[in-house]
């Protein structure tokens, strides 16, 4: 497993809750890829994983995406996010993956995907990102 800023981050309560799990990262690329734990309790009556907490791995995924590009430097808030429900979503392992499009000066734009265990292409987004000094937000 590659090295990242976020080896030096504690995990907030939020990600905890998603099961959220580092699985690789290419920090000069503004690539990672994480693992999330689409929870029963997730679940709408359908059965089916609601949205929010879909939006919520995607969310918490495009910022660490940022994070570990910037070297810990640079720590997000979301501006605004568009998120694309292509499949329903059952209770399991989810895949999440993450690109830095732009690191610009004040805002950076990621796009983000979520697929299943089988390779179904669950969901995917873009974000606009502000930029905030890590080194003053970071408790």
């Amino acid at each position: 497993m590659v090295k990242t800023a976020l080896d030096d981050f504690n995990m907030p309560p939020c990600a905890k809750l998603l099961g959220w799990r580092l699985l690789d990262a290419r920090p000069e690329e503004g690539w990672i890829q994480l693992g999330f734990e689409g929870k029963p309790e997730f679940c709408n009556p359908a059965g089916f994983i609601q949205g929010g907490m879909l939006s919520a791995m995607l969310d918490d995924t495009m910022g660490p995406a940022v994070l570990v590009m910037s070297e810990g430097r640079l720590y997000t808030t979301t501006v605004s996010m568009t998120v694309n429900f292509l499949a329903p979503a059952k209770p399991g392992p989810i895949v999440a993956e993450a690109r830095v499009t732009q690191l610009g000066k004040t805002i950076a734009f990621v796009e983000g995907k979520l697929v299943a265990e089988d390779g179904t292409l669950l969901a995917t987004a873009t974000a606009s990102e502000r930029l905030l000094d890590a080194a003053k937000v970071v408790r």
